[in-house]
């Protein structure tokens, strides 16, 4: 079956509905799911507290056993193509949501985020994306249903963003976050006054009588800010996977829910992830080009798709060959002579550890 449509070809002006599994209970139980867990986050971290690795890694094992719990009902329930499909988008946004991560951590850096805080502020920043994505989600479905040329537009998108980010990655990552000449932090201390220190888990507080914000609130709509540039790239990723708009938001929810604890996991290990640029950036060129093909598939039979499954066996070779490559690279980094010398091992280190940040942070 056609991952995306409810028959194979159409005519350019034909409009026609997205194929989806999705039924109002299925939809009302995944909402309930999400809107369930996001509760039980707030209250977790209702009381701030510094995340503690057991905790980060219990939590990451749940909202993996999630996913997959969830991918085999689908096989079971809808067969094996939209299994496949869930599986290949629900990977597409985990690696593009651990990419997310490093302007996250560079966001909490630059912010001076207390560690206790922290979980508060990816949990608002979850609540943002998924909102947003749900939006762009929607957009999206109605677009393709009504322009069968969005597909290639999406494509493009796509194409663009593996331009972008391989660039990133060329440079090193060089980043340089300066929040006084953040867009968002500017437009906020024109309406109200900033307070100086961090007054716990509170957006609003006061000085001299008077109210104002804290630098909470500000970082806040800063990841907010940034959720947007990443709804824009992830919901055409995965739209290049599968058309089935119910599946489009799974994916994205299931991805996003285990974000918080995810960061606490892997915040030591992000800076040693020295080629996921790369790894990103052939997977969204592949998504996008598989996109184009679509929609050239729609305009004649002969163009060749690419199947789910293919997909999904090109995107686990791109992040496995990512994953081993960053780790060896970041080994010969860390003592690049073969030599014993823990003094040059220490140094070494130390200015591996600068280079793979690749961030200049200015506060």
């Amino acid at each position: 079956m056609n991952p995306y449509l409810s028959l194979p070809t159409r005519a350019a002006a034909e409009p026609q509905t997205l194929d989806s599994i999705g039924n109002p209970v299925l939809w009302t139980t995944v909402i309930v799911g999400v809107l369930v867990l996001l509760a039980v986050d707030f209250l977790l971290t209702r009381k701030p507290h510094e995340v503690s690795m057991k905790e980060a890694i219990g939590w990451s094992i749940f909202y993996v056993a999630l996913p997959l719990a969830f991918a085999g009902y689908v096989f079971l329930d809808f067969g094996s193509e939209r299994g496949l499909e869930f599986l290949t988008g629900y990977l597409v946004e985990k690696s593009l949501s651990v990419d997310n991560l490093f302007v996250f951590l560079l966001l909490l850096g630059a912010f001076a985020v207390p560690k206790e805080l922290q979980q508060r502020v990816l949990l608002y920043g979850i609540v943002g994306a998924l909102v947003l994505r749900s939006i762009f989600i929607a957009v999206g479905a109605a677009a393709l249903s009504a322009f069968d040329w969005m597909f290639l537009v999406f494509g493009l998108i796509l194409v663009a963003t593996a331009v972008k980010i391989l660039r990133d990655a060329l440079s090193g990552h060089d980043q340089e976050i300066d929040i006084d000449e953040m867009r968002s932090v500017k437009f906020m201390r024109r309406f109200m006054p900033v307070t100086d220190d961090y007054d716990g888990p509170k957006m609003l507080s006061k000085v001299d009588g008077k109210r104002a914000i804290t630098p909470l609130a500000l970082v806040v709509v800063a990841v907010f800010a940034a959720d947007i540039v990443f709804a824009v790239d992830s919901v055409p990723a995965v739209y290049g996977i599968t058309g089935d708009p119910f599946l489009v938001f799974a994916t994205n929810a299931f991805a996003l829910l285990g974000l918080r604890a995810l960061y606490f996991v892997l915040e030591g290990a992000l800076s040693k992830l020295r080629h996921l640029g790369f790894g990103l950036a052939v997977i969204l060129a592949f998504i996008g080009v598989k996109l184009a093909l679509h929609w050239g598939h729609l305009q004649n039979d002969s163009v060749p798709e690419i199947p789910t499954l293919w997909s999904l066996g090109v995107i686990v070779v791109v992040l496995v060959i990512t994953t081993v490559t960053s780790l060896v690279a970041d080994k010969k980094a860390g003592d690049p002579l073969g030599s014993g010398d823990k003094d040059t091992d220490a140094r070494t280190d130390t200015d591996s550890d600068r280079d793979d940040d690749g961030a200049t942070v200015s506060a």
